[in-house]
């Protein structure tokens, strides 16, 4: 494919040249004008719309980064963050990154050559490369929590509201309890804060974290399926009377699994989840979940980053993002 070097060879002028056409300039002689129009038919070279807009300072596009766009969670954040944006004269460019690192640094590499204006990151897999990036446009922190100097968080507390979770869990009665995890249980990256609120509330109330109940990258209905079926086929000596889905969908199908394969909820196996979802309260056995302020979530971090654009100072209203225990019968 030619390139606007190309161009720039063939019709005998700078690339600055070739650029401003591009771009419209105002001043470029009528003669210029010509030779690049023949350069670009005869290279075949068609320009990016997408890219010269943006270079031009012309367009307004704001990238967001979630880990999967299915998961319900993702798709209502979104749906907030784009109606802030969209209302601020901005269009919203969405990838994701299904937990690779490799999709999140080309959006970061997207921000560097100008082609985005900021970038909203629901999911983090590079929290290192956060501030090498920042000098090259906006990067807003939503829901997650990196060390980083430039990063502009919004924040819940994730980590508490899994302690209490648990300790919820605990109050009920349940002593062996099953966990998990959107990541590892191990290393840094998705679901470190309520990893650490889930170790930390078991070593408070003195149980047991049992690894043979410990599972991770778990996201859909389907791994549900696979959690309570990995469960029922273990000793029972293993089997938990809770399980800590970290999302509606898993606890949906948790409880579907267990279900069909004779065992009651939440009497042999509790279920919580973790969002709550509009369909958490009709399934099957309505679930007990942790609802997040999701609407309130996408907002704050779309007009962090309309004012980060525009230069100005926003406070984040933190009163919106408090995070809280909905009871229902799974527990």
């Amino acid at each position: 494919m030619a390139t606007i070097k190309d161009v720039a060879k063939l019709a005998g002028l700078s690339i600055t040249t070739v650029s401003r056409y591009l771009n419209n300039h105002p001043y470029i002689t009528e003669e210029k004008r010509e030779s690049i129009q023949r350069a670009m038919k005869e290279l075949d070279y068609v320009p990016s719309s997408v890219a010269t807009t943006l270079r031009s300072n012309k367009g307004k596009m704001i990238g967001i980064l979630v880990s999967r766009i299915t998961n319900p969670y993702f798709s209502y954040l979104i749906d907030a963050v784009e109606k802030e944006v969209k209302a601020n004269g901005y269009t919203l460019l969405i990838v994701q990154t299904y937990d690779d690192k490799g999709a999140e640094l080309k959006m970061f590499e997207m921000l560097k050559q100008k082609l985005i204006n900021g970038i909203i990151m629901c999911s983090i897999e590079c929290s290192d490369m956060i501030d090498i990036y920042s000098k090259y446009g906006p990067i807003v922190v939503c829901n997650q929590r990196v060390e980083s100097k430039e990063a502009h968080q919004i924040t819940t507390d994730q980590e508490g509201i899994t302690s209490e979770a648990i300790k919820y869990l605990f109050s009920k009665g349940k002593r062996k309890i099953a966990y998990c995890t959107g990541g590892t249980f191990s290393e840094k990256g998705h679901g470190t804060l309520r990893n650490k609120g889930f170790k930390s509330a078991m070593k408070e109330l003195s149980l047991e974290i049992d690894s043979r109940v410990i599972f991770e990258n778990i996201h859909t209905v389907e791994d549900g399926y696979m959690v309570a079926q990995n469960l029922l086929r273990s000793e029972k000596s293993v089997w938990p009377d809770a399980i800590f889905t970290g999302s509606d969908e898993v606890a949906s199908g948790v409880i579907n699994y267990l279900m069909r394969n004779g065992k009651k909820v939440p009497e042999d196996i509790a279920v919580m989840g973790f969002d709550n979802q509009p369909f958490s309260s009709m399934t099957a056995v309505p679930i007990t979940t942790v609802e997040q302020p999701l609407e309130a979530l996408g907002k704050e971090a779309a007009r962090m980053m309309m004012s980060l654009l525009n230069k100005e100072v926003y406070k984040v209203k933190k009163d919106k993002l408090v995070l809280k225990i909905v009871e229902r019968e799974s527990v």
